[in-house]
């Protein structure tokens, strides 16, 4: 596919600069006349800004390979977010002029926010706004999982494995009103992560850097750094970052700024660092594409000699 020039994506755009509610961000125009490959399509997407366990849903959406955001635009956020674009400002598709049109500026007014009551700096961003660009999708939408196939996003035997994820989590929530006797492992949720609180001394930092090569521990390990509610630090270790464990992978970049998507607020981080290929594949939740870069301790990690 080919991207619009950046002149046509922003006759495409409204006077906020966005497009049924997605903005257009700043960071999004170094791709302006490119041709790059759709990786999947955005027909849906994890709610990260409320405490909903369901996922949203959007319309003529996708993400393209290597897009992500650089952050320049806000603050010098590091989390790399995939960036979505609307098929209008890919040239397959109609540019149909959502009716204000914007300017450069636009996009630029458009990444902060008013400020909190404390004075903290806000921003907005495709994350921070995507309740707006999105309707909730249900679990049970049995639509969006043949879409899953339809589209080439994933091969049916991996969506028919999620899906008997989703019915066995749901028994096993409702199995804690049941009595013992009829639970499984206490109503523990698949893949069954449950941290024991951190034992043992504490791990020489390993100071990495970008290039580093490193092997992430195994879960056994991993459990013993984490609390009971799989945290270390305050920091969450996901069950998608388990697929991981034994992997070797270098070292990314080290993250120490993001973008908070549920207050707009930029958040300071420690002791953190992403991986190069290390993704989220949700393959435990539904498929969302976002591929989403995991944040790791470096006591969940070994450095490895080249």
């Amino acid at each position: 596919m080919r991207v619009r020039s950046a002149e046509e994506i922003l006759a495409t755009l409204d006077e906020r600069g966005r497009s049924a509610g997605l903005p257009f961000m700043p960071e999004m125009l170094r791709f302006a006349g490119q041709e790059m490959r759709i990786y999947k399509r955005a027909d849906k997407t994890c709610d990260t800004v409320t405490p909903s366990t369901d996922h949203r849903k959007l319309e003529r959406t996708v993400h393209l390979a290597g897009a992500r955001c650089d952050g320049s635009a806000h603050g010098g956020c590091q989390a790399a977010c995939l960036l979505f674009f609307r098929e209008e400002w890919l040239e397959s598709a109609p540019a149909a002029s959502a009716g204000g049109g914007a300017t450069i500026e636009t996009l630029n007014a458009d990444t902060t926010a008013d400020p909190g009551e404390d004075g903290t700096e806000r921003y907005r961003c495709q994350a921070t706004e995507l309740l707006n660009a999105s309707e909730p999708m249900s679990a049970y939408s049995a639509g969006q999982y043949l879409d899953d196939i339809r589209y080439g996003n994933e091969k049916p035997a991996v969506v028919v494995r999620g899906l008997l994820v989703v019915i066995f989590n749901k028994y096993q929530r409702l199995s804690r009103r049941l009595p013992a006797r009829l639970r499984i492992r206490g109503g523990e949720t698949y893949p069954f992560l449950r941290g024991g609180g951190p034992s043992g001394p504490k791990p020489e930092p390993l100071g990495l850097a970008p290039g580093d090569l490193v092997e992430v521990r195994s879960k056994e390990e991993i459990l013993r750094t984490l609390s009971s509610a799989n945290k270390n630090r305050g920091m969450l270790f996901d069950v998608e970052m388990l697929p991981y464990c034994g992997q070797r992978a270098r070292v990314l970049s080290r993250v120490e700024r993001i973008i908070d998507e549920k207050t707009g607020r930029m958040l300071r981080l420690r002791d953190c660092v992403v991986l190069q290929d290390v993704f989220c594949r949700s393959l435990y939740h539904r498929f969302c594409p976002r591929a989403i870069y995991p944040y790791w301790r470096e006591a969940w990690l070994r450095r490895v000699e080249d």
